[in-house]
């Protein structure tokens, strides 16, 4: 075996480009929920938090009455899809898929270099503490790390931020739903700022890449 033999790239899965198609469309789902939250909080939180289950749609959506069993297991749901599709990226691309992450981040790689020791040396606290990151989970792929050790971190991990994000929504209930009262009574005009965030945060990303 040739030096160029042993430290070529493993060859990418056939499977490879469905994680890409995958992956563009949680991006794109979780862009429109970051456009269109402030109008689908209070009618429509099951399909808000189908779109992206970020913290902040989780807490806003605590008010509108939804059962803490639908916004559990939706939530569950839409952040158990987002850690497959991001670790069979890193799986399937590898340092490839690292890359594109960074990039599209706009991560200097002092940070990047920081949070990969982080990761390799206490992947026990980071993946339930940062359980709902993307890169931690392209990371778990990139170092093929067993779904046998994953399940169990990522079970604790998301069972204690819903635990945690329900909790403090409801002690804080009171001034939670002053804001998005206050926020839906501008609802149109935080519609359009957002909408223009969304599309110049995209723009920067692509530009970086």
């Amino acid at each position: 075996m040739t030096v160029d033999e042993d430290t070529a790239p493993a060859p990418i899965p056939r499977s490879g480009p469905i994680w890409i198609a995958a992956f563009v469309g949680l991006v794109v789902c979780t862009n429109i929920a970051a456009a269109s939250w402030v109008t689908m909080d209070d009618e429509h939180p099951a399909s808000l938090l189908l779109l992206s289950s970020r913290n902040r749609f989780l807490v806003a959506t605590v008010p509108s009455g939804i059962s803490p069993f639908e916004w559990a297991l939706i939530a569950c749901l839409r952040l158990s899809a987002a850690a497959i599709v991001c670790h069979m990226l890193g799986r399937a691309y590898g340092d490839q898929a690292l890359r594109w992450f960074w990039k599209f981040m706009g991560m200097p790689q002092e940070q990047v270099s920081k949070f990969e020791k982080a990761v390799d040396n206490a992947e026990w606290f980071v993946v339930p503490f940062f359980v709902g990151s993307n890169i931690v989970w392209v990371l778990s792929g990139a170092a093929k790390t067993t779904w046998k050790r994953l399940l169990p971190l990522a079970a604790v991990g998301m069972a204690m931020r819903l635990a945690l994000l329900w909790w403090l929504s409801k002690e804080f209930e009171s001034e939670l739903r002053s804001t998005l009262k206050w926020l839906d009574h501008y609802q149109w005009w935080i519609l359009i700022g957002s909408v223009l965030i969304v599309v110049l945060v995209n723009v920067r990303n692509f530009r970086g890449r």
